[in-house]
């Protein structure tokens, strides 16, 4: 129901407008981390295939991989795990004490200095090579999923985690679907398998194919996008005047 601008609107009115408007900042936020997912599959791609068996993002397998390298078997380095894990650390440990803001704020400023890390690896990856860059790359890439954990989870949106799926696949199994309901669990939890599974996949076919370099970058564009995406949620359009 539409109200002359004169007259002010009810109450249950004014609760149903905010409501609608939180549900909608909440979808915003969710197809932002849906494409933070995306990432997380580019880097983890370019740091398995590329940086010697690490991990930047996903810290359980890399302390499975330490252990691996403890124990003598080749292809893994201790060096390389406990730098992934150390500078994700130091990303988290950063990102968490960061001024809190609204949601959309504290998402836009976290993405944009993730997306300068990548960056800088993508310079990295196209100018240099040895075991320099690869270390170089592995401190900045964990740096910036480190600060993108730490972020999602002061958001706290159920289901997006970003970085680990463990969860979700077991929510996915355990829970009974929710497919008909508004802000359905379960496809949001499809939606975000799948998108690390895409990111993945692209990510290991532009390194096979092309280079670390374009893999990265790659990460870096949708790293922008996300930005400029949570800028626009946090500074909505006003309200049109008409004259």
């Amino acid at each position: 129901m539409a109200y002359p601008p004169s007259t002010p609107k009810p109450a249950g009115a004014m609760a149903d407008d905010a409501n609608r408007a939180r549900d909608r900042a909440t979808a915003g936020l969710v197809r932002l981390l849906v494409a933070l997912t995306f990432v997380t599959g580019i880097v983890d791609a370019v740091s398995i295939l590329r940086l010697g068996h690490v991990f930047v993002a996903n810290m359980t397998g890399n302390l499975v991989f330490l252990g691996f390298a403890l124990a003598g078997a080749s292809g893994f380095s201790v060096l390389a795990s406990l730098t992934a894990v150390a500078a994700f650390v130091v990303g988290a440990a950063v990102g968490a004490r960061l001024p809190t803001l609204a949601p959309t704020q504290m998402l836009g400023r976290m993405v944009a200095i993730e997306a300068g890390l990548c960056a800088g690896a993508t310079v990295v990856a196209a100018t240099s090579g040895g075991a320099g860059a690869r270390y170089a790359m592995t401190v900045l890439l964990a740096l910036a999923m480190g600060g993108q954990n730490a972020t999602v989870r002061k958001l706290a949106i159920p289901d997006m985690t970003t970085t680990v799926l463990t969860l979700t696949l077991t929510g996915l199994a355990a829970d009974a679907p929710d497919l008909r309901t508004p802000g359905s669990h379960t496809r949001r939890r499809t939606v975000a398998v799948f998108a690390m599974l895409g990111g993945a996949v692209l990510g290991a076919l532009v390194v096979l194919h092309g280079s670390t370099a374009w893999a990265l970058a790659a990460a870096t564009t949708v790293l922008a996008a996300v930005a400029l995406g949570a800028w626009r949620l946090a500074h909505p359009p006003g309200p049109a005047v008409r004259r």
